[in-house]
């Protein structure tokens, strides 16, 4: 497993508590938004283990304030969200895509999305980016599907994870309150967990899904179903 990451010290961190767990792992420097460093981290994973199997395209960021208005967000806004949810997980599907060619035996990709990307949820530039993740997904798994790759995505609502966070406080505790809140949002009043997320993509990328290809899993409490 590779773990890329733009912060070296999450990286280094996320290689700390797999190995503790007894897997192995190596982190890169990645910057989603830069092809190159995509195309690197691919490349890096092949020298470590000869191969490539699955590609996870995780990263993504919110608005930098939430409850702006379409009118209110600038171009920078606009530019950073492209540049990271959308066009990172393209460079990231690119490189995985010319990767499992080589190799000629397939492969599975699973793009993180968001209850965003389907419905008004996080904000307008936030929706547009996650939906056209979302697209990607499925009709990059038509164009490729003869070949035995697979492209899924699936898709949280409230998450408890670093992504509404700043950098000092990322990975406190969370409080009773802060969990309550977010289940608010959601049918069974659970927010979803990385865990919930992470098992999810297990399974989109594992041979439990072997013909799954093209859909977007919700992780959102019953969001989507009401």
């Amino acid at each position: 497993m590779i773990a890329a990451d733009v912060n070296d010290e999450w990286a280094e961190t996320t290689v700390s508590l797999v190995a503790e767990a007894g897997g192995t792992i190596s982190a890169v420097h990645c910057d989603v938004s830069r092809e190159a460093e995509v195309e690197a981290a691919v490349s890096a994973a092949v020298n470590r283990f000869g191969r490539l199997d699955v590609m996870c395209n995780n990263a993504g960021v919110g608005t930098k304030k939430f409850g702006l208005r379409l009118t209110e967000h600038t171009a920078e806004d606009w530019d950073r969200l492209i540049n990271i949810n959308l066009m990172g997980t393209v460079y990231g599907c690119k490189h995985a895509i010319l990767q499992f060619e080589r190799q000629d035996s397939g492969g599975a990709i699973v793009n993180t999305g968001s209850v965003g990307g389907i419905v008004a949820f996080g904000g307008v530039p936030y929706g547009v980016t996650k939906a056209g993740g979302l697209q990607l997904t499925r009709s990059l798994a038509v164009e490729v599907a003869a070949q035995g790759i697979r492209v899924n995505a699936f898709a949280p609502a409230s998450i408890l994870t670093n992504f509404s966070r700043g950098a000092d406080d990322a990975f406190k505790p969370w409080t009773q309150e802060e969990i309550d809140m977010y289940g608010s949002f959601v049918p069974t009043g659970k927010p979803s967990t990385a865990e919930d997320c992470a098992n999810a993509a297990l399974f989109l990328a594992s041979d439990m899904s072997g013909n799954v290809t093209g859909t977007v899993l919700p992780v959102d409490g019953g969001f989507l179903a009401r």
